[in-house]
């Protein structure tokens, strides 16, 4: 009986480690670099770039309000990079 008990605590243990393991893999492949937040925070970091301008923060908060979406975040945000 001891051995059953062992194999049943060992397969337990196996199937936790299994869902770790998947959880660890979803939340580190949520985390992506297409976020315009990721995006501003490696554009602010290279030489020759400072903080944004009113505007472009301004278009920052719009989106994460949501009254604009992604794609139109996208546009007014290479317009106002010309």
């Amino acid at each position: 009986m001891s051995y059953v008990m062992a194999m049943a605590v060992i397969l337990i243990m196996v199937a936790l480690g299994a869902l770790l393991v998947g959880a660890v893999t979803t939340v580190s492949g949520s985390a992506r670099f297409d976020h315009p937040r990721a995006e501003w925070r490696q554009h602010s970091a290279a030489p020759g770039h400072g903080v944004p301008d009113a505007a472009e923060e301004e278009l920052r908060l719009r989106y994460a309000r949501g009254e604009i979406g992604r794609e139109e975040f996208l546009q007014r945000k290479i317009d106002l990079e010309r």
